[in-house]
């Protein structure tokens, strides 16, 4: 069996016992319902420390006392990119933002811009991963404080995967599921950080690098042409440039010299890995193995035909959409 015909069907083993549990009536506290209105959205901002962290909140409505409770869906950026990825507007392309989908499907949805990207605050520091945990220790007490709840799903795409992950095993009572998409775990025959690797020496010694509209277009090209659509990684360079051209170095220094940095046996959450079919940055057997490490019997691990690294801008990205949604919406086991 091919892993793309074991990818199909996990799918569908997965909707038929989510369909199986809708009958016998399992459902989680707060129910994703799908929903018709204008998008509501909101800016705010966390504290750690002294340093501002700018968020994002998308969902149907502007919240309302005593309304039922929407589950919250955290989307974690990874190393080139600001938040904006998960928030695209591409006229005449077709749908480009997962908050914008996600709430949508009936999902309190929010992002922020990790320290040293985008909104938020700068320092010194070269953000890496142990940081980015902290940025989200941060964040969820403005979730927290705003919606009452206290689990929360985490989807993080490429490094915000690792940022998710490491949160997971810092705060494990915060999560409710984890969709890790372009994850890394030991790197092992990894083209991609092979190359990056070559300038481990500079991550070493700068907190910053470059990252000009030529860096982001290579993001949607490195791995296979024609995975994504240039005029959508146009747009994409066109709202991350207002930010400027220097990026932290943190999260690459971590992927070349430091990984593993998220431990499959301390994730207790349930998980889904998600793997474009031509992604670099990760060959099936290193995904393979922290996949049988990990500890809860909720698991699934999809490979995206078609697809590469950005799964978020991919033409095929309503795959990406389907496989998130459904595992997220997956109604509690009646046995265990």
């Amino acid at each position: 069996m091919t892993h793309s015909d074991h990818s199909r069907r996990t799918i569908i083993k997965g909707l038929g016992v989510a369909a199986a549990g809708g009958v016998l009536g399992g459902a989680q506290a707060a129910t994703a319902v799908p929903a018709e209105g204008e998008i509501w959205s909101g800016e705010y901002w966390a504290k750690k420390g002294d340093i501002p962290l700018w968020m994002f909140r998308k969902r149907i409505g502007a919240p309302k006392p005593g309304e039922p409770a929407r589950p919250v869906v955290f989307f974690v950026h990874g190393s080139s990119v600001t938040s904006r990825v998960f928030d695209l507007t591409v006229p005449g392309k077709g749908e480009y933002s997962l908050l914008n989908t996600f709430a949508r499907y009936g999902f309190d949805c929010w992002t922020m811009d990790h320290e040293n990207y985008g909104k938020s605050g700068r320092t010194s520091g070269n953000a890496d991963i142990a940081s980015g945990v902290e940025d989200l220790k941060a964040a969820v007490e403005v979730i927290a404080r705003e919606t009452a709840q206290t689990k929360y799903h985490f989807v993080g795409e490429s490094s915000g995967a690792l940022r998710a992950g490491a949160y997971a095993m810092a705060a494990p009572e915060r999560i409710d599921r984890l969709v890790f998409a372009a994850f890394t775990y030991k790197g092992e025959g990894s083209p991609t950080l092979a190359k990056r690797a070559e300038q481990l020496a500079y991550y070493r010694s700068h907190n910053m690098r470059k990252r000009d509209r030529d860096m982001i277009r290579s993001i949607a090209t490195r791995d296979r042409a024609g995975t994504s659509d240039p005029a959508v990684v146009e747009v994409l360079a066109d709202v991350e440039m207002q930010f400027g051209d220097q990026i932290p170095t943190g999260t690459y220094l971590d992927m070349t010299a430091n990984l593993p940095v998220v431990h499959p046996e301390k994730v207790l959450a349930p998980v889904l890995l998600v793997r474009g079919e031509y992604d670099g940055i990760a060959t099936v057997p290193d995904l393979e193995e922290f996949y049988n490490k990990l500890p809860n019997g909720d698991r699934q691990f999809i490979i995206l035909p078609g697809t590469a690294h950005s799964v978020a801008l991919a033409t095929n990205r309503e795959l990406f959409w389907h496989v998130t949604r459904a595992f997220l919406t997956m109604p509690t086991p009646i046995v265990t």
